[in-house]
Parts: C-alpha cells; structure tokens; sequence
C-alpha cells in the first residue's frame, strides 16, 4: 500500500528540527533521507 502525501508530511513535521532531511518519490512510497544517507521508507 503506498504512503499518502498526507503522511509524509507529519513525518518531516516530526524531524523538522533536523537538518539536511529530503526526500524522493519512489514505485510509489517515499524515501526520506538525512544527511545524503537514506534514514527510512
């Protein structure tokens, strides 16, 4: 089951106090990346 846009955005709101946190969609998820180093999906 894919994530929902909604989703990703309470998890950046949770690691908003972090630095360098990205992310990239992908085969429908979401790789969230920190400091250039993939953190979760």
């Amino acid at each position: 089951m894919a994530s929902s846009k909604d989703y990703l955005q309470f998890i950046l709101e949770q690691l908003s106090d972090l630095e360098e946190i990205h992310y990239r969609a992908m085969m429908g998820e979401y790789i969230i990346y920190y400091r250039g180093r993939i953190a979760g999906s």
